[in-house]
């Protein structure tokens, strides 16, 4: 069964140690002797992070008072489009603070897409904070939620049920772009509705930089937004809540309730926007290698189970024969981590740490292994793996 958490632990003890020991020398322009794609959150802290870290402001942020917290929210406010933003430890927490400010009272519901991380991978934290039941809706076009998906999937019976309160997109999800002409015909609706919108926007970035499309343009549309700073954007840690000073102000509040009030946080807001400004323009050269990448496994024989579209590639290696315990076997030996999954299906997720030449290395790999394989009769089935779904148009 397919899961998306790192399959690290096995690793011998001396390969982390040769990892911790060559990463913790990286400069910001050098090159890391461990390329890890098991997700865009394994990038390593640099010494210009450290740097800018030592520099930075040292108050107290739970009383507001830190001015490189300070610079950063309203950096990010700015950005989207919005009053105000609050700084917090994680992606988890910034959606699940911005979910709770949009629902009030119970009995109520969300509306999400069936493969939203709200939904699958948030330890239940929607009925767990909000008292809210989820309402997952599989996209009728294999790759995106709709006005048309949302218009019908809408609960609105008050005697049996919890009525939709709130509409979750996210994007990108799995690495794949919501077209923002959707996201407008969505936000229409619920105006017209009275529902509010939310956004987990933790790879937003990716989708702002693919497409052209500012950040602001997709504010827009959103009550809350959540945006994540230690994903692609490669911050030590961190994440960004978006909205108007009024749900901000009760939002800090929420965040102090959760136990995710940091004192001193002006170190890592000041990293967190080194990092905005130096590495979010490089992810385009990311998506080029990462497209790299999956063109060359199609060229195999391989599928995608996901269109390739940003950063990640949803590798299907049944077609060959390669299983992908045997794929990260042979990655490892050249130093390359990727998630070891039994069977024949994994995630692969590329930062700004990783180099063509680490992906010019493991297209050397794979097309060994396929030589020397035996393909698999048979065709490919969708299937249901875990709680990620895979759509069969969803394959290229």
């Amino acid at each position: 069964m397919l899961s998306l958490l790192p399959r690290i632990s096995t690793l011998p003890a001396s390969i982390y140690r040769k990892s911790a020991c060559s990463l913790s020398t990286l400069t910001h322009n050098k090159i890391p002797e461990i390329f890890d794609l098991t997700s865009d959150t394994a990038t390593q802290p640099t010494d210009d992070m450290f740097d800018i870290m030592k520099k930075a402001s040292r108050y107290d942020d739970v009383y507001g008072l830190d001015g490189s917290v300070k610079a950063l929210e309203n950096e990010v406010a700015e950005l989207l489009g919005h009053e105000s933003a609050l700084f917090c430890a994680s992606g988890c927490m910034t959606n699940q603070i911005g979910l709770r400010l949009l629902l009030t009272q119970p009995p109520h519901s969300v509306m999400v897409d069936a493969r939203a991380h709200v939904h699958n991978y948030e330890c239940g934290g929607i009925a767990y904070h909000s008292q809210a039941s989820v309402s997952p809706v599989v996209p009728k076009n294999g790759h995106h939620l709709t006005v048309e998906d949302v218009s019908i999937n809408v609960i609105t019976d008050t005697l049996c049920s919890a009525v939709t309160k709130v509409v979750s997109l996210e994007n990108t999800l799995n690495g794949t772009i919501m077209p923002i002409d959707d996201i407008r015909r969505i936000r229409e609706f619920t105006q017209e509705r009275g529902l509010k919108l939310h956004l987990d926007g933790a790879r937003l970035w990716n989708a702002s930089q693919a497409t052209g499309t500012p950040l602001k343009e997709y504010g827009q549309y959103f009550d809350t937004l959540s945006l994540c700073l230690s994903k692609g954007v490669g911050a030590p840690i961190g994440s960004m809540l978006v909205s108007s000073r009024e749900n901000i102000k009760l939002a800090r509040h929420l965040r102090k309730l959760m136990g995710g009030g940091w004192r001193q946080a002006g170190s890592l807001a000041a990293a967190a926007q080194h990092c905005i400004e130096n590495v979010v323009p490089t992810m385009p050269e990311t998506h080029r290698i990462t497209k790299k990448l999956a063109d060359a496994f199609i060229n195999m024989g391989m599928r995608l189970s996901v269109p390739c579209e940003t950063n990640m590639v949803f590798l299907d290696t049944a077609n060959t024969g390669v299983s992908i315990r045997s794929l990260a076997e042979s990655l490892l030996k050249e130093n390359i981590f990727i998630n070891n999954e039994p069977g024949n299906e994994t995630r692969l997720v590329l930062h700004y740490q990783i180099t063509e030449e680490a992906v010019d290395t493991i297209i050397k790999v794979a097309s060994r292994l396929v030589e020397e394989a035996v393909p698999l009769e048979g065709t490919h089935v969708p299937r249901v793996l875990g709680t990620r779904i895979n759509y069969p148009s969803a394959q290229v």
